[in-house]
């Protein structure tokens, strides 16, 4: 990197310090909530596009993975007396009752469970290819959540988990969402990377060259797992409860959603596209609620939102076949390049 990029860069991180701070101080509770939303669903998003855009698996599992972070960190940052009020059909297990942990080494280890879960899951399952893969973690995912819904004394079953701690705050979700590019960014720039890339391109290829497909695999889905533990752990601490039904497989769609849009195998694109439509998706609320035009009052149809979205988001696909960024990353030259009106910025595809 040069030394120009090095300064660039170093600017870049002191005005996103200077935002956040001044954003932490003086927005409303709503936007800071949905610049919460945008840097977790960035996290997510990278963690899947790892898994399904850097190494070509075909994955849908991710609902699972977060749910295994989110119940972790919720319930080891329960206060006592929380969990007394939660668990009051079945008191919970006795090691967890009393336990209550700083938010940190919950999240971590809220991630680090969730990369054994990967593991176990991965490690049967990515003998299988496409479809197949895809049925197959669909599956893993919602038997995580039968079983939450099941073990009333650990995760008080299907009532969830109320009055878990907002810990999570605009400082977390971005630095955790710093943190993962910075990972993420690393690790693909990586022989590892390099090996994941070659996988998605050709298995036999890459194979003949001496990559090891399955540890590769594993390897790529227990990273991703552990981001998306880290990711859920944030998601739950920031709405302050969950319960089973929050990690369907709508919540996956979300994130596959992400990565579609903004590139299969970009980590600008994510990024770019994890506030294009955290945000999106709140500005279109209005459709859902009734609209008074003056002449006639138009009644609101719940989902309505959803609609015009999907729509848009087609209209994106048809015109962005590979996304609104391919596989092209963010460089300084192309950026100051497009600045100084030299050269165009890709729309999509490689170069």
């Amino acid at each position: 990197m040069k030394k120009r990029d090095y300064f660039l860069t170093s600017i870049s991180l002191i005005l996103l310090i200077g935002f956040i701070y001044y954003a932490d101080k003086n927005f409303d509770a709503y936007i800071v909530r949905i610049l919460n939303l945008c840097a977790i669903y960035t996290v997510l998003g990278l963690s899947m596009n790892l898994i399904n855009g850097f190494t070509g698996l075909f994955s849908l599992g991710h609902a699972g993975f977060m749910a295994v972070g989110a119940y972790v960190t919720a319930i080891l940052t329960l206060s006592v007396n929380a969990k007394i009020q939660n668990f009051f059909l079945k008191p919970i297990a006795a090691p967890l009752s009393n336990v209550v942990w700083p938010f940190f080494p919950s999240l971590l280890l809220g991630g680090v469970l969730t990369a054994m879960v990967g593991f176990l899951i991965g490690a049967p399952a990515l003998r299988l290819k496409g479809d197949y893969l895809a049925i197959a973690t669909l599956g893993f995912a919602e038997i995580i959540r039968v079983i939450f819904t099941n073990t009333q004394t650990i995760t008080n079953g299907a009532l969830g988990l109320k009055g878990i701690p907002a810990y999570t705050n605009l400082w977390w979700s971005f630095g955790t969402a710093v943190f993962t590019i910075v990972a993420m960014r690393l690790l693909i720039n990586s022989s590892y990377g390099r090996a994941f890339k070659a996988i998605r391109e050709d298995e036999i290829a890459a194979e003949s060259m001496g990559i090891d497909l399955f540890k590769h695999k594993v390897l790529a889905f227990t990273i991703g797992a552990f981001f998306a533990g880290i990711g859920g752990g944030l998601l739950g601490n920031l709405l302050g409860t969950i319960d089973p039904l929050m990690f369907r497989f709508t919540l996956t769609f979300n994130i596959l959603l992400i990565i579609v849009l903004g590139g299969i195998g970009s980590i600008t694109g994510t990024v770019i596209s994890a506030f294009v439509v955290t945000i999106s998706q709140e500005a279109l609320r209005f459709l859902d609620q009734s609209m008074d035009l003056g002449f006639i009052v138009i009644p609101g149809v719940a989902g309505m939102r959803m609609v015009v979205f999907s729509i848009l988001l087609m209209l994106v696909v048809l015109f962005y076949r590979h996304g609104l960024m391919g596989t092209n990353e963010f460089s300084w030259d192309k950026f100051l390049n497009f600045i100084s009106f030299k050269k165009p910025l890709l729309k999509g595809g490689k170069e």
